[in-house]
Order: C-alpha cells, then sequence, then structure tokens
C-alpha cells in the first residue's frame, strides 16, 4: 500500500513540474514583422535629380552672383546661375606683383577669374533666349561638359570651370543636369566673352 501511494505521488507531480518547466523556458522567438521594414524611396525625376547634381556638383559657388546679407557673403538666388553679372562689368587680366606666388585671382561674386589663361567669365545657366541656354539642344550641353567646348563645338571652355570632371559623369546624369537648368527663371544677362592674357577678346575658331 506504501509502494502505491508514493507511485500515485510520483504520477501526480510530473504535471506541475512540466507546467513549472514550460514557465521558465524562454518563449520562442518570433519573426520579424513584414510592416517593420522600410519602404524604398521614391525614384526621383530627371529634374529633381538633375537639381541635386547642380547643387552637390556646385554650379552655385560661380554661376549665382553674390550679394550681402546679415551674416555676410551670400548667395542672391534672385539671379540664381545667371553668371558674371552684366553691370560688374569687364575686368581686364590681373598681372601679378614682382615675386608673388598668387596666380588666379576672383571677382567678389567670384563669377570672373584671371589667371595665366587670360580672364575667363562664368556662364548664365538660365534658360533665357538671348543670353542663356535657352537655345541651347541636350546634345549640346553633353557634348561642351564632354569636350570641354562652348556650345559643343565653339571656343574652349577655361578655367577654372572643371568640365573635365563634369564630363566624366554618365550621359543620363549630364541630360538631368540640363533637364533641370531648363526649368529655372530665364534671367536675360550678358556674359562678357572671355579675355587672353594680353586683354582680347577670345575669338571663336
Amino acid at each position: 500500500m506504501r509502494l502505491c501511494l508514493s507511485r500515485i505521488a510520483v504520477v501526480s507531480l510530473i504535471p506541475v513540474a512540466v507546467a513549472i518547466a514550460g514557465c521558465n523556458s524562454a518563449p520562442p522567438a518570433q519573426a520579424p514583422s513584414t510592416s517593420e521594414v522600410p519602404a524604398a524611396a521614391p525614384a526621383l525625376s530627371q529634374v529633381e535629380h538633375g537639381k541635386n547634381l547642380i547643387i552637390g556638383g556646385g554650379c552655385h559657388d560661380c554661376h549665382t552672383p553674390k550679394k550681402m546679407g546679415p551674416k555676410g557673403v551670400e548667395f542672391d538666388m534672385d539671379l540664381q546661375l545667371s553668371g558674371h553679372p552684366q553691370s560688374a562689368g569687364v575686368p581686364q587680366p590681373f598681372k601679378n606683383e614682382k615675386g608673388s606666388q598668387y596666380l588666379i585671382h576672383a571677382n567678389d561674386h567670384l563669377t570672373a577669374w584671371s589667371g595665366p589663361w587670360g580672364v575667363s567669365f562664368a556662364a548664365n545657366l538660365t534658360p533665357d533666349q538671348n543670353t542663356g541656354l535657352g537655345i541651347w539642344t541636350e546634345d549640346m550641353f553633353v557634348k561642351a561638359l564632354k569636350q570641354g567646348k562652348h556650345m559643343g563645338a565653339g571656343r574652349e571652355i577655361l578655367l577654372p570651370m572643371p568640365w573635365f570632371w563634369y564630363g566624366q559623369l554618365p550621359e543620363d546624369d549630364l541630360k538631368a543636369m540640363f533637364a533641370y537648368l531648363k526649368t529655372i527663371k530665364a534671367i536675360a544677362n550678358r556674359v562678357p566673352v572671355p579675355l587672353t592674357p594680353d586683354g582680347k577678346p577670345v575669338e571663336a575658331p
């Protein structure tokens, strides 16, 4: 009788042990919810992509005139990408003093640059028909940046314009830049023709 009672006690304790073991075990790992996976960013339009390339490429640094603001010099976005201001005139090539280590000089707008090549001016990149890119085609723009020629076939594009870097971008990027430039405000601003080191206008080939 004593043996039977022991067996009954052991058997009766088994469910309790199983329950305790179940409480102490770690919960099963749950698969991550698909709702927590971030959605892919929407693709940019050609114009939006071109705008990012223009900003990231530093085009405003030279092609947008400057003005004085509350914290000093700032970009004049009312004239964005309109190039060297016609009202600023045509500076002559800078002559270095004997022994000077400085070979390159710029005006306050950073739109006119003087160096051993003469004087170069930041172009009007707005879609103005008479003074900007209004009559340019996409093909002209791509060739200009790949071959370093004005309008893709004219005079050389002078320093400091880094066309040799931009020209290494994929053609789709260059086309996107052109597409964006065609959407900005057209500004009538006739940029001077570059000058040779002796101050004469550079002639087209």
